[in-house]
């Protein structure tokens, strides 16, 4: 089995990324039960704490295996959690992983996704040494359309009908980055 990643804080201006821990299930809870904020997720809202941790084991878990990387949006300041950024599905060989990301609908608007994923998107490419990120996401949810054109990602795709949660029908718009076009848009 590869080893685990080791992974450090990740800090900006006024968010630190870090793993979630166990002390972090409420807060997650709140944030994940919303119906607003998992309107466009490939799941239904959170009901018990159970699944907050659950969530976090399963995050630790496949981190230790080099699948995905989970990380904690918390305010610099007051180290108020605002949500969740994720690296997943990542392959080593190909040197691709694709880019999620939760937030609380009470810090929508204030630049805490942004700064949260153009950070995370940093790692992926200096770090972590990956070529390609990509993200899936429902067509109608503009505010992570704007977040991932914003960041530099391309539309690549569209997946018809591609989800169907709680008996509702969505499709899949499939986005991309290349490591060789963020380089070019991040050369000062």
């Amino acid at each position: 089995m590869a080893e685990g990643r080791t992974v450090l804080n990740i800090e900006t201006e006024r968010l630190v990324l870090r793993p979630l821990v166990h002390t972090d299930s409420d807060s997650l809870l709140d944030i994940f039960s919303d119906p607003v904020v998992m309107e466009y997720w490939d799941g239904s809202p959170w009901r018990t704490i159970d699944q907050a941790h659950a969530f976090i084991h399963d995050a630790h878990l496949e981190n230790e295996r080099r699948e995905s990387l989970t990380l904690g949006i918390f305010a610099r300041d007051s180290g108020e959690l605002h949500g969740k950024c994720m690296l997943f599905k990542i392959h080593e060989e190909s040197k691709r992983a694709e880019l999620g990301f939760g937030i609380a609908k009470s810090s929508w608007g204030k630049g805490i996704a942004l700064e949260a994923t153009s950070a995370l998107v940093t790692y992926a490419f200096t770090t972590m040494a990956l070529n390609r990120l990509e993200a899936e996401i429902d067509p109608a949810n503009f505010g992570s359309a704007r977040l991932l054109e914003r960041l530099g990602f391309i539309k690549e795709g569209y997946l018809p009908e591609r989800w169907i949660i709680d008996g509702k029908v969505s499709d899949s718009a499939l986005y991309g980055l290349l490591i060789k076009n963020w380089q070019s848009s991040h050369s000062y």
